[in-house]
C-alpha cells in the first residue's frame, strides 16, 4: 500500500512541478507525506500526512517540521551518544 501512495504522491508532484509552492512548512506537505510513507507503516504515515495537511492553513506559522523518527532511528541515536 505504501508503494501505491508513493506513486500517487509522485504523480501529484509531477503535475504541480513548476508551480509556485505555497506550503508554509519545510519540507512541503507532499514531500513530508512521501518521507512518511518511506519510513513508516501505511496507517501511521497516513495519520501523519493527514495531520500535517490539516495544520497547513492560513492561521499556522509554518516552519521546519520533519517526519518523526522511527523507533530504530531513535534507538540508533541513543547508542551513538
Amino acid at each position: 500500500m505504501n508503494k501505491f501512495m508513493l506513486k500517487l504522491i509522485g504523480l501529484y508532484k509531477q503535475r504541480t512541478k513548476g508551480t509556485n509552492p505555497t506550503c508554509k512548512y519545510h519540507p512541503t506537505c507532499s514531500t513530508y507525506a512521501q518521507i512518511a510513507y518511506q519510513k513508516h507503516n501505511f496507517f501511521y504515515a497516513s495519520l501523519l500526512s493527514v495531520w500535517r495537511i490539516l495544520r497547513c492553513n492560513p492561521l499556522s506559522k509554518g516552519g521546519f517540521n520533519p517526519v518523526p523518527k522511527t523507533r530504530k532511528e531513535k534507538k540508533d541515536e541513543l547508542h551513538n551518544h
